[in-house]
């Protein structure tokens, strides 16, 4: 009877296990959703769907972007949370799904840690550190300025819990300053502020102030990346002029609900990253100041631990909310 009992145990344990392995052999099997909690025409929609592209051309299944706005995220990232792990829904998520919500939300409908497996990190959007024309000359000028009258320089910043927020305050706690932080509603009202002499400092993303730099309406003090960036090759990094590590820059990875068979992961992993070597890809990356990224679902996990570890700490001594 023991002998009877022990089969009929194996025979159901392989039972569970071939339905899984089975459908991934055959995935995808029917169209495949890639949630995208920012606005269409944005550098993240935009490399979010030249993947999608990509991805239904090497496995014949549509690969649908659906933008699903709110909540910093939270809505399209729950929804994935909340997916079965098959392969049929996937999150094209930035650094507040992945890491900044869990610390800045009371409560969040999902743990990234728990519900989330890192595919790929696709690139990084630097912030820049940037002034008026008739502001500080250079980032240490304005580490001086702002030492010699702690918390009267006044600098702007995109939003409550943005990247361009925890960079001005990395750079506090590294330099000891004290700055007076005004969060704007959004890029395009500070950059206004700054072209007309309102505001002499602002931080957000390269991206955004590349031209107006070229056109000698701003003036681009310091850039948040490991190296000096081919758009703004004279322009020196935060780490050059402060002499300490510094790094920030907004990201954008896609993620695979926990459960997802591993080698749904890897072809998802494969696919994305020789798209990253496109032409049609270098070509945008290279227009929206994006640093390109790839590598492994490994990579990708390691790059997500050193962000957490940098930027826990940042927005802890900040106690920055979004409750």
């Amino acid at each position: 009877m023991p002998r009877i009992c022990n089969a009929v145990f194996v025979a159901a344990v392989v039972a569970l296990l071939l339905p899984s392995a089975a459908s991934s052999q055959t995935w995808p099997s029917r169209p495949v959703t890639i949630m995208m909690p920012q606005p269409a025409g944005g550098i993240a929609d935009l490399l979010a769907r030249g993947t999608a592209q990509a991805l239904s051309a090497e496995f014949g299944q549509p690969f649908i972007v659906e933008n699903r706005l709110g909540a910093s995220g939270n809505l399209a990232a729950a929804a994935v949370a909340k997916s079965a792990p098959d392969g049929s829904m996937f999150l094209y998520a930035t650094q507040a799904q992945v890491a900044f919500n869990k610390l800045m939300f009371a409560s969040l409908p999902y743990d990234p840690a728990r519900d989330f497996v890192p595919v790929i990190v696709a690139g990084k959007s630097p912030v820049v550190f940037v002034a008026s024309m008739n502001g500080p000359s250079s980032l240490p000028a304005m580490i001086e300025m702002a030492k010699a009258k702690p918390g009267q320089l006044t600098i702007g910043q995109t939003g409550v819990g943005s990247m361009s927020h925890v960079a001005y305050e990395l750079l506090q706690l590294k330099t000891g300053i004290v700055l007076n932080g005004v969060p704007y509603k959004g890029g395009a009202p500070m950059a206004t502020d700054l072209l007309g002499g309102h505001l002499p400092l602002g931080t957000d993303l390269l991206a955004n102030f590349v031209n107006l730099a070229k056109e000698h309406k701003v003036r681009l003090l310091a850039i948040a990346s490991a190296k000096r960036f081919g758009d703004v090759p004279d322009v020196p990094t935060v780490a050059e002029e402060i002499r300490q590590p510094f790094e920030a820059a907004a990201w954008f990875a896609i993620m695979a609900r926990t459960g997802t068979p591993a080698d749904i992961v890897q072809k998802v992993n494969a696919v994305a990253n020789r798209y990253l070597q496109s032409d049609k890809a270098k070509e945008l990356i290279a227009r929206a100041s994006v640093e390109p990224v790839g590598g492994s679902p490994a990579e990708a996990e390691a790059f997500v631990n050193r962000e957490l570890a940098t930027w826990t700490p940042v927005i802890k001594a900040a106690n920055i909310s979004l409750n």
